[in-house]
């Protein structure tokens, strides 16, 4: 089997936008894409890239599943993908110190973010998070964070960030790695 592509939903089963995985793997196929499968309740959806499925594409494919979802589903939603490669390079990335790591009693979230984010806004976005004892790590077209403990006792302003680094959806790392196995 080839390996497949992850689509990113955001937005999807929250503020009443309750979508069922039978009715997002149907939406998928109709847009004839092949070897679909869902993953969790959240918005993550695999599925064989099609040949010119290449970084210049991507923001096409993007498009089209967005659109497709919208005409399907009846509202907006946003999506980004990653390739295979580019999802096990986010699961083997080690974007905190041991130190850090042990330190936290939070889980790594993986902000998948819809645009790269030039050097000024990375430095803004560690400015917003010096204030607190979180920590943040860039990756491509990602943003670790790293939590002291829950994400609800956080104290990070991530309306700001998210001003500052545009649109993007939340996974766990655990996620992350779940859907590498599943590639």
């Amino acid at each position: 089997m080839p390996d497949r592509s992850v689509a990113f939903l955001r937005s999807i089963n929250v503020g009443g936008r309750r979508v069922t995985n039978d009715q997002l793997a149907a939406a998928f196929g109709d847009l004839g894409l092949d070897e679909v499968a869902t993953f969790l309740a959240s918005g993550n959806v695999l599925f064989a890239a099609p040949q010119d499925h290449e970084a210049s594409h991507q923001a096409d494919l993007e498009a089209r599943i967005s659109t497709g979802l919208e005409t399907a589903l009846g509202f907006e939603v946003p999506v980004t993908i990653r390739s295979a490669a580019e999802l096990r390079a986010l699961d083997e990335a080690e974007p905190f110190t041991p130190e850090e790591l042990a330190a936290s009693a939070g889980k790594i979230q993986v902000m998948l973010l819809f645009d790269e984010v030039d050097p000024s806004i990375q430095l803004a976005v560690d400015e917003v998070a010096s204030a607190v004892p979180d920590h943040v790590a860039f990756g491509p077209r990602a943003l670790f964070w790293l939590p002291p403990a829950g994400m609800s006792e956080s104290e990070i302003d991530l309306v700001a960030i998210t001003r500052l680094v545009g649109q993007n959806t939340v996974r766990t790392a655990n996620t992350i790695r779940r859907l590498v196995a599943k590639g």
